[in-house]
């Protein structure tokens, strides 16, 4: 399992997984921008998390209306064991940009620190429905956390959830090449 080590502390761990199934602060989630959990993540989250996620899902929508490309919205974790879903929606390739992807992670990161969040887990957004290629968003990502990770205070972990062998071996390497100076030996 790929880890990394910052200066101040923050750590970022690569593993296979099921995102839901983590024992974090925060999740994640990569949503459209009606918050609506048909499939992909979002729908893995509903369906162990319980239906009260979609349901304040649709209040937050009703609210504050849809979420940008590249915004975040909170909503409870229901019955994972996080305690809050940071929902942020990433770029859909070929229509949007993929840069937005940036986007999406530096503001799920700062929404944690406003939340005083210790640990936070990612999965591979954008690469799902939404037709990113593995390799372009583990790049993106890695390089938005290689810039946010030295200003956090409050996160501490940063997990990067990855639910297939191809996604994790693709994404490993690019944090490998992206992280290279932080990583830390597996003696």
């Amino acid at each position: 399992m790929p880890r990394f080590k910052f200066p101040n502390g923050v750590v970022v761990e690569l593993m296979k997984g099921d995102i839901t199934t983590l024992e974090v602060d925060a999740i994640v989630n990569a949503a459209n921008p009606y918050l609506e959990h048909g499939g992909g993540v979002a729908g893995a989250i509903v369906r162990r998390g319980g239906w009260m996620i979609q349901e304040e899902s649709r209040e937050w929508v009703k609210k504050h209306g849809p979420v940008p490309v590249g915004g975040v919205a909170v909503t409870g974790a229901g019955r994972l064991k996080a305690r809050y879903i940071i929902h942020t929606v990433g770029p859909r390739c070929g229509i949007e940009p993929i840069e937005k992807l940036n986007d999406a992670v530096v503001n799920s990161l700062r929404k944690a620190e406003e939340l005083n969040i210790v640990s936070i887990a990612f999965p591979a957004i954008s690469t799902g429905v939404f037709g990113c290629p593995y390799d372009e968003a583990a790049r993106i990502m890695a390089k938005a956390i290689r810039r946010e990770a030295p200003g956090l205070r409050s996160v501490r972990l940063i997990i990067i959830c990855l639910y297939d062998d191809e996604a994790f071996n693709v994404f490993s390497g690019v944090f490998n090449e992206e992280l290279k100076e932080f990583k830390e030996s597996k003696d």
